[in-house]
């Protein structure tokens, strides 16, 4: 094996693990989408299996530094990220639905968030 079919299979193997990004969920014989509402998701698609909901980091121009958490939570505003597990059932991949302001901002196909 030649060195560069050594490192297709590498790249071919690294990517089998890697979450697929979508732009719908089909639930139901209906679909939701990036820009849906968090409303339209649970009408849709019904409670999740999982839920998430954290802050996400603030960072600050001109280096995007992070900025310590005591300092961030009285300075900058407040940014809500809620993540939602769907299990689809056997056969099918689980789907991971980001909120950002009850919006939806991702849907992801493949394992939960670590």
């Amino acid at each position: 094996m030649t060195t560069v079919e050594r490192l297709g299979a590498v790249i071919v193997i690294a990517t089998l693990n890697c979450p697929v990004h979508a732009e719908s969920l089909r639930c139901n014989g209906r679909s939701t989408s990036v820009g849906d509402s968090r409303l339209t998701v649970l009408r849709i698609c019904g409670e999740p299996t999982l839920k998430d909901s954290y802050c996400a980091p603030a960072y600050v121009r001109p280096n995007l530094q992070l900025v310590p958490q005591p300092f961030a939570g009285c300075a900058l505003p407040h940014l809500q990220v809620d993540e939602w597990l769907y299990d689809r059932g056997p056969g099918q991949l689980s789907a991971t639905v980001r909120l950002q302001y009850g919006i939806v901002q991702s849907i992801t196909y493949g394992q939960p968030p670590q």
